[in-house]
């Protein structure tokens, strides 16, 4: 088998979960990620990043910020509801989702004082 038809070897990159302090929101964020090294390069296959709440969000197993690409293509999940977005690379997905989560973080915190 030459080098251009070896098939790539998808293996976890990296899992972790984060228990938050309540004074940074309380719940749990969430981070799983899958694909191979190519050319010295990581390339992501899969992604599942959460941020889990059950005291924000009851619904969708408490997850009230999520992106992923299961189920074949990229979605963002919020509140308990699910909805197709643009894709350009899995780090704007991490930037996006950690800005999002902060927003979220923030607006309870304004919302409790």
């Amino acid at each position: 088998m030459n080098k251009k038809t070896r098939s790539k070897t998808e293996s976890l990159i990296e899992r972790e979960v984060f228990h938050l302090k309540a004074s940074n929101g309380g719940g749990l964020l969430s981070f799983e990620v899958w694909g191979y090294v190519q050319d010295g390069k990581t390339m992501v296959t899969r992604y599942n990043l959460a941020y889990i709440n059950k005291l924000i969000c009851q619904k969708d197993n408490g997850r009230v910020l999520g992106f992923d690409n299961a189920h074949d293509y990229h979605h963002r999940h919020y509140m308990g509801k699910v909805a197709p977005v643009e894709f350009e690379s899995y780090e704007q997905t991490l930037e996006r989702f950690e800005r999002e989560w902060q927003e979220i973080i923030a607006g309870n915190k304004r919302g409790k004082k």
